[in-house]
């Protein structure tokens, strides 16, 4: 019987098992990689999102205006300082009109307005210091609007002061300014919605976080110099705006001038 040569027999029992356990953690390795973008790697923090946030600032800015110019309704919340005052807004807004609340720090009142017909309601202490001018006292006119939905006429100053707290275009176009050079910033959410920032000049010049889900809505505005913050929710969801009842309704044409 011929001798077996040395070093020509099997591979030892323990070598078998560690190419075994390396060819299991290979497969491991690439089945993980799948499903988180290789082993030990990070997760895509674009994934199942709407693709927004792989855009330059500017276009994730100009694809929210846009989304928010097509959207028939919003409701906006928050604090907006217009002109020296403070304004706290909860406003629901459709195309064709809105209604909600509006509150300084002197009065608070609700707005509504259908087509071109704008209602205010307020108590009388605030048609009091409006109308402090108006003839006969300021409280017998006040005591008439009082608590009341006054319909006010475009031509009064009333009118033009708060219209435009009604007019979803024009208070989008105001409020979702940004001033200086436009970059991305953190990824947070809000109310569960993921989102990415728009920061304009450092967030010297406001801030606007946009939805990485679905369409790219603004969500939230923090206005430039400290002017507010501001809250976008609902978008598209439906509004419903009807004239008050006529017993609920004062013409303030008619009743504030003394002329009924």
């Amino acid at each position: 019987m011929s001798a077996i040569p040395q070093g020509a027999g099997p591979r030892s029992l323990a070598g078998t098992r560690r190419t075994g356990r390396a060819a299991l953690v290979g497969a491991v390795c690439a089945v993980l990689a799948v499903a988180l973008t290789g082993c030990g790697g990070e997760e895509d923090p674009d994934a199942g999102t709407n693709g927004v946030g792989k855009l330059p600032a500017s276009k994730i800015e100009s694809k929210a205006r846009a989304a928010a110019q097509r959207a028939d309704t919003v409701h906006l919340s928050g604090n907006v300082v217009s002109q020296g005052r403070t304004y706290k807004l909860d406003m629901s807004l459709a195309k064709d009109g809105a209604k909600g609340e509006l509150t300084t720090k002197a009065a608070a009142f609700q707005l509504l307005r259908v087509g071109d017909a704008l209602y205010l309601k307020a108590n009388a202490a605030f048609w009091a210091g409006e109308k402090s001018g108006s003839r006969g006292t300021p409280n017998q006119a006040a005591d008439k609007l009082g608590g009341k939905y006054v319909k006010v006429p475009a031509t009064d100053p009333v009118y033009k002061r708060f219209s435009g707290f009604t007019d979803k275009d024009t208070l989008l176009a105001g409020l979702l300014g940004l001033h200086g050079k436009l970059t991305t910033g953190d990824r947070s959410d809000i109310n569960g919605v993921r989102t990415i920032r728009v920061a304009a000049g450092a967030g010297s010049g406001g801030t606007l976080d946009v939805s990485l889900e679905g369409t790219p809505y603004p969500l939230r505005l923090r206005r430039a110099g400290g002017a507010g913050v501001v809250r976008l929710a609902d978008w598209g969801k439906s509004v419903d705006l009807k004239a008050p009842a006529k017993d609920q309704v004062v013409d303030y044409g008619s009743k504030i001038a003394g002329k009924d």
